[in-house]
């Protein structure tokens, strides 16, 4: 088995700048594409400013009360709790990829990462977190 100082300075050896330049390309390509295209439509595009064009969109919806009223922190903190556990899935990508060079040691290493992610959504249904009734 390779260890990982020696796949760190295999990669170091590897990782020169003409590897990165086609990533340069597409992306000197990418930027150009966008600006081209935003160019282009505000020069070819229509130009008439009526009032209709000129209003907020409403979507249709007969707006109440005022934007601006307190909202309730349990929505934020639904909407943060959500973005970790989201977060938790994209590192099982590695993982996944990696699966045989890892082994057994990577193996019990996701299980403990899994085990702790749990014991924190223990802990959050624990102290209610979830719950919307007040």
């Amino acid at each position: 088995m390779i260890g990982f100082s020696t796949l760190l300075q295999l990669n170091q050896l590897n990782n020169t700048a003409e590897n990165y330049f086609p990533i340069g390309i597409q992306l000197i390509f990418a930027i150009g594409f966008v600006a081209t295209m935003i160019g282009l439509s505000a020069w070819v595009g229509p130009k008439r400013k009526t009032s209709d064009k000129l209003e907020n969109f409403s979507s249709g919806i007969a707006s109440h009360g005022n934007a601006r009223q307190p909202m309730a922190v349990k929505y934020f903190l639904v909407a943060i709790l959500f973005v970790l556990f989201d977060v938790e899935v994209i590192f099982f990508y590695p993982y996944a990829v990696n699966f045989k060079f890892l082994g057994w040691a990577g193996f019990w290493e996701i299980i403990l990462f899994v085990a702790l992610f749990l014991v924190g959504f223990i802990y959050i249904i624990k102290k209610g977190a979830l719950n919307w009734e007040d």
